[in-house]
């Protein structure tokens, strides 16, 4: 038997493990461990975004621009009419709750002789990366402030020009929207010391910087003591989530293959940041399979309902339902929110592209403050909650977790939607859902 050289011993069996590569190990995931009785049947974190994800959002970004627009409204969903909800540039009065506070202007000389505008405006989230400016991003904000340029006043835009930068305007806003999420009647303020710029010019300025997509709905003069955050007393958001056309059989087979198929929902970026170590237990992809056949793929809009409403009436620390803040805000009173309403019902969500409507869960959430990616948050874990069967004070309990894992991945921004800031006590005669 004649023997091979070295090299060529070697260069074949590298060839061999090329054509005959080692499987990868099974990767590992963290999940939250649950010990309640509905533990087995509760989706974890990927099971969870997947379910929310796969579902026809297009159709809730075409109607949310057809409400910035006024070509639909909120109200039309319920076959109802109540005030402050936007229905584009128009407003249903016929109502007995009280009108917004009006902050009047008070007489000023030198340097307190400033005017202050407060904004009322509408955008299609879908257009934009958010409120927030940021260097390279399509964001409200920056849109609104380069707007609002031409009427900085002349002190201002010469220290602009002497710094070489933009001349824009700077703005204050009740809260601060994420890419995707669209607001019907957010709030937010401008001032300047020019005497020459009156209301209609700023309304103007505003619906000149992206047609169709942002809308003035009011500008108004107020005191300069208005600051469109600090001065609220309550916000009202509203969530779209549509259950699509497939049947219940059809829904489960694509639930359960998008689990197993995607790994994207346990990125960071979903927000399954740790709040301490040991928080929950690994699995790896064999354990996921096994997992996912046996857990239920529906949920009923009644008992999203009744979960929410037991958060009504109470000062609670949601912690646990924040992503994304910083470790400061993570105990204590920077964390407490008193929600007024919390309600879910179902509604058939217009569609004129295809001449039909789909079928849609709404929950409406008002409440003195909320924390960041808190209302999608609260959304998702909802819906497991409600899906797998836990208790009336499933959420209540959360509350209390150690860890933000036991709390579900954020719900898709697409179906968030802002739609109102109040500045007087909160009636819940304005409410929707009821």
């Amino acid at each position: 038997m004649i023997k091979q050289p070295a090299a060529a011993a070697a260069g074949l069996r590298l060839r061999n493990m090329i054509e005959s590569p080692v499987p990868p190990p099974a990767k590992e995931y963290v999940h939250y461990q649950h010990t309640d009785a509905c533990s087995l049947s509760r989706w974890n974190a990927k099971e969870s975004y997947q379910f929310m994800h796969t579902k026809p959002w297009q159709k809730v970004n075409d109607f949310y621009l057809d409400v910035v627009n006024g070509r639909r409204s909120l109200p039309e969903l319920f076959e109802k009419e109540t005030c402050s909800v936007n229905r584009g540039a128009e407003f249903i009065e016929q109502c007995d709750a009280p009108q917004l506070e009006s902050f009047p202007v008070r007489a000023r000389t030198g340097k307190w002789a400033r005017a202050t505008f407060k904004i009322v405006l509408s955008y299609h989230g879908d257009s934009f990366d958010g409120w927030q400016k940021q260097p390279g991003l399509n964001t409200v904000q920056g849109l609104i402030e380069r707007a609002l340029g031409e009427f900085v006043d002349e002190d201002k835009a010469q220290l602009l020009k002497e710094k070489k930068l933009p001349i824009d305007a700077c703005t204050s806003v009740a809260g601060r929207t994420d890419k995707g999420v669209t607001a019907l009647e957010q709030v937010c303020s401008f001032y300047t010391w020019r005497t020459d710029v009156k209301a209609i010019d700023i309304e103007n300025a505003v619906n000149g910087a992206a047609p169709e997509k942002i809308k003035a709905v009011s500008v108004s003069q107020v005191s300069r003591d208005f600051h469109p955050n600090f001065s609220a007393k309550w916000r009202r958001y509203f969530y779209l989530f549509p259950f699509g056309d497939e049947n219940v059989d059809d829904e489960a087979s694509q639930c359960k293959k998008n689990v197993l198929d995607s790994d994207a929902c346990l990125d960071g970026q979903h927000g399954e940041h740790l709040l301490e170590n040991n928080c929950g237990y690994k699995i790896d992809d064999s354990d996921q399979t096994e997992r996912a056949g046996n857990k239920p793929v529906t949920f009923e809009v009644s008992r999203v309902n009744h979960l929410l409403q037991q958060l009504e009436g109470k000062l609670l620390s949601f912690r646990m339902f924040a992503r994304d803040t910083k470790a400061s805000r993570n105990i204590g009173p920077p964390t407490e929110c008193f929600v007024y309403h919390a309600r879910a019902a179902e509604a058939d969500l217009p569609c004129p592209k295809d001449g039909a409507s789909t079928r849609t869960m709404c929950i409406e959430l008002v409440a003195n403050r909320f924390l960041r990616k808190m209302v999608r948050v609260l959304v998702a874990t909802a819906i497991r909650e409600a899906a797998a069967g836990a208790e009336d004070d499933a959420l209540l309990k959360l509350l209390d977790a150690t860890c933000r894992r036991a709390t579900a991945p954020p719900a898709p921004p697409d179906g968030l939607c802002l739609v109102d800031v109040g500045y007087t006590e909160f009636d819940k005669r304005s409410c929707l859902i009821t």
